[in-house]
């Protein structure tokens, strides 16, 4: 029960902190939904497919690539960066929660607001007369494994590379737009010469992708995804691990500062 009161309230202290700060909210809801528009009448009109078909497709590319993108990864690396300039770890150490609980609670924060974001581009799909007949489980699960790989990059990116405030655009742009663009994010991977699609094989945005535009907008079955599963599934594995540590190790060096 202590980690988990501890969890909430940090959790609910960045969230707190988000809201107050309006325009980042408004920006991180803006920036995904006109990429989801465009995205839906440029398909619509190149693929001739009817609108409502454009924007089921376009709705979880969308999803993965402009909106969990940015905020749970970019989100968590400037979270971490400015927690770090503000001494807030620093003051973790004078108080009785515990690191655990503060690792717990950024990543319960950012698993909040990509549920939201899910929830808003969804819905603004569905106002274009997108249906989705998948699985809703296997959907959901694809998500959430989405998002904590997210974080855990995050995490990683946040505590190892990151120092300033001013690195965090500099950073996610270095590592992120490249990936995005290869996901499949913007464009739809069954346009990429085959060179570019066995790069991408090995990019995990792709797989993302892949696994949610399949069971989302084509109600494909666990079966039919099991390859993009399996690779995402384990991607997620060794990014929570992977941020967990780089976390400990920040928490070592802070503490002998």
């Amino acid at each position: 029960m202590k980690y988990w009161r501890e969890t909430i309230a940090v959790a609910r202290r960045i969230l707190t902190e988000l809201l107050r700060r309006r325009r980042s909210l408004i920006f991180w809801s803006i920036f995904p939904i006109s990429v989801l528009i465009l995205s839906g009448y440029i398909l619509a009109e190149r693929a001739e497919l009817p609108l409502s078909d454009a924007f089921a497709y376009a709705a979880p590319s969308t999803l993965v690539g402009a909106a969990l993108f940015f905020s749970c990864l970019g989100g968590t690396v400037a979270t971490i960066v400015a927690e770090r300039e503000q001494q807030t770890i620093k003051r973790l150490f004078l108080s009785p929660l515990s690191g655990t609980s503060y690792f717990l609670g950024i990543f319960l924060a950012h698993s909040c607001i990509g549920i939201g974001q899910t929830i808003l581009i969804y819905t603004i799909a569905t106002f274009w007369g997108a249906t989705f007949n998948g699985s809703v489980l296997l959907g959901l699960t694809i998500i959430l494994m989405s998002i904590a790989a997210y974080v855990g990059l995050g995490f990683i990116l946040g505590t190892q590379l990151a120092r300033r405030i001013e690195d965090v655009n500099a950073l996610v742009a270095a590592f992120g737009v490249p990936l995005l663009i290869l996901g499949g994010a913007f464009l739809p991977a069954s346009l990429f010469p085959k060179t570019l699609i066995n790069i991408a094989r090995f990019n995990p945005i792709y797989h993302m992708n892949e696994a949610l535009v399949a069971v989302s907008s084509q109600s494909k079955t666990m079966n039919e995804i099991a390859g993009n599963f399996r690779f995402l599934l384990s991607f997620t594995i060794v990014m929570i691990l992977g941020g967990w540590l780089c976390y400990r190790q920040m928490l070592i060096a802070e503490r002998s500062l």
